[in-house]
This record gives structure tokens, sequence and C-alpha cells, in this order.
């Protein structure tokens, strides 16, 4: 079973995240939503639950106002123009474990989402607060941009703002420019066929999308840069964020103190005793290995991004 409402808002509380919250009838659309808060100050979202051919998923977090066009999103990823889609219903419940109308980046706290990506709206982060559904749409909180990210935080996510409406070139020497934003991990549900067919539903979390293309011409991506393309495409952080050895060494070694620290309770004390020690070493190992593997690959891709760029800025300067 997910986190429940109560129990997020909770978690909220003991951040010390500042939040506003207002209970209303059962809404399944924007419009619906904006009828019960939209006089308030602040930017109504819309969320998409999309994945790509390789069973990854992606939460779009965008302000209801930007347009937000699939096939544009999709090459920028370096999935080629029809790479995403609606996610079926089906994972609603075995990924995000929400039911629909309740996709929002809160329901990332779940554990059976942690290979989910997320992007966030640029947007977010100029307005004074941002409404999203507490996991059950019968709920708007409202908190800003930086509490919001307070909060991913807490649950091992870095926050990635994007320019959803930009539209820029992709080609040999132009990489896609959130490449490093695909999953590293597939999500197979149970007894899903490769080809699922996609939940047409106009609602905050499925929001109405332009699925006219803005730009990109078909030439845009050449047979030659298949190799870099599929490369980049295994990260799931920013580049920045793993360029540097010392920080990547860092935040694994903050991710294992903070580990180590959650299991030594009195709990655990009375029930392993003097295997304390061992119990915790196993614990800790069997649920680092997925996250130094991860981690492991994004400084993989980064490295060879980065090497990729090098060698572009080369060609340039040679007369």
């Amino acid at each position: 079973m997910g986190c429940t409402k109560e129990q997020l808002l909770t978690r909220l509380q003991e951040l010390q995240i500042d939040f506003t919250k207002q209970e209303h009838p059962v809404v399944l659309t924007v419009e619906a939503q904006a009828k019960h808060v939209g006089h308030l100050k602040g930017a109504l979202s819309k969320n998409l639950f999309l994945k790509d051919k390789k069973h990854r998923f992606y939460v779009v977090s965008a302000m209801a106002k930007t347009n937000v066009d699939l096939k544009v999103l999709s090459q920028r990823l370096g999935l080629g123009k029809g790479g995403l889609r609606m996610a079926p219903e089906e994972a609603l419940a075995e990924v995000l474990q929400v039911p629909l109308g309740c996709v929002t980046p809160f329901a990332l706290v779940n554990d059976s989402a942690r290979h989910v990506s997320l992007l966030l709206d640029q947007g977010f982060k100029s307005q004074e607060c941002c409404f999203f559904h507490p996991l059950s749409n019968d709920t708007t909180i409202a908190l800003n941009a930086r509490d919001l990210d307070k909060f991913l935080s807490s649950i091992g996510k870095q926050p990635f703002y994007v320019d959803l409406e930009a539209n820029p070139p992709v080609g040999k020497d132009q990489p896609p420019d959130l490449a490093s934003l695909v999953p590293s991990d597939t999500i197979v549900l149970p007894g899903q066929p490769d080809k699922t067919t996609p939940v047409q539903v106009s609602d905050t979390n499925h929001a109405p999308v332009s699925n006219k293309s803005t730009g990109v011409s078909a030439k845009a991506v050449k047979p030659s840069t298949d190799m870099w393309k599929e490369k980049l495409s295994n990260g799931v952080s920013s580049p920045n964020s793993f360029a540097d050895p010392e920080k990547f060494v860092e935040d694994f070694l903050e991710k294992t103190s903070s580990l180590v620290l959650s299991e030594i309770t009195e709990e655990n004390v009375k029930q392993h005793g003097e295997k304390l020690g061992e119990a915790i070493s196993n614990k800790i190992r069997n649920k680092l290995a997925t996250e130094f593997k991860s981690m492991a690959t994004m400084f993989k891709n980064t490295a060879y991004s980065e090497g990729f760029q090098a060698g572009i800025r080369h060609q340039a300067k040679r007369p």
C-alpha cells in the first residue's frame, strides 16, 4: 500500500514545510480544480504520467498554461519523435500507487516509484506558490518551489526544472539536452505486453497536450548519432551533478550515512542484539546496490557526454 494523504501531510509538517490546505469535492480536471482554488494566488498544475518504449516512466509536472509537446519532449530526451506516450492505467496503481487524477510530484514518495524520472516546469520557480493534490484529488495544497525541492530531496529525488516549451535543435553536433534525465532502469508491470494501449484521459494527471511538432525536422536525428544517443539516455540526473568525482563520492557517502543512522533504532537493537552490525550491513548492502549502480551509470554517462562535447569543441577549433 502506498503512502496516504495523511502520512504525506504529516511528513511535510515534520520537514517544517509551510503549506496551506484546501479540501473540496473530488476533481478530475484542472478546470474543475480551478473552481475551488482558482481564486487563490498561485499556479495550478497539470501532471502527466508517461512511459517510453523501453518501459521507463516519467512524471512531467507543468503549470496549467504551459504547452507540453510530447513529440518535442521525446526528441529532447533522445527517444525519437514517438518515444513517449501516456502510461497505462495499471501503472498508476503498480508504480505510483495513486488513482486517476492524483499524479503529482508527491507520488514519487512511494518506493515503487524510485526509478521514475521527474521533470518540473521551470515556471514554478517564479510563482509565489504552486497547487498540487497531496496523493488525493479531494484536497489541494499550496507551497512554493523551494519547499517542493526540500520534500523531493528528503526522498532522494533531485529536482530538475526544465523549460518545457523550448524546442532546441537535435542533431549530430547537438545532442538531446534532456537525455541525462532518462531513467537508467525499466519497470515492467506484471503481465504487461511490450505494446500497451495508452490511457486517453484529460485531467490533472493526464492533462491535454499538443501532439503537433513545432519545428524539429525528421532530418535532425541521424543514424550516425545513434550510439552516443543510446549512451546518453541511460542517465537520470543532471550532467553537472556528476561531473565532479569528489561531489559524486560525497553524495554517495551522504546517502550511506543517512541509511546507517536510519537503521540504528531501539527496535532494531532489541531485535538483533549483538548481531546489529551484521544486520545493518546486510540491509545497507541490499538497499544501496541498486542506488550505487544507478549513480555509477550516471557518472559514466556524464563522462561520455563531456567527452563528446570536448570532441566537438576541438573539431570546431581546427582550421
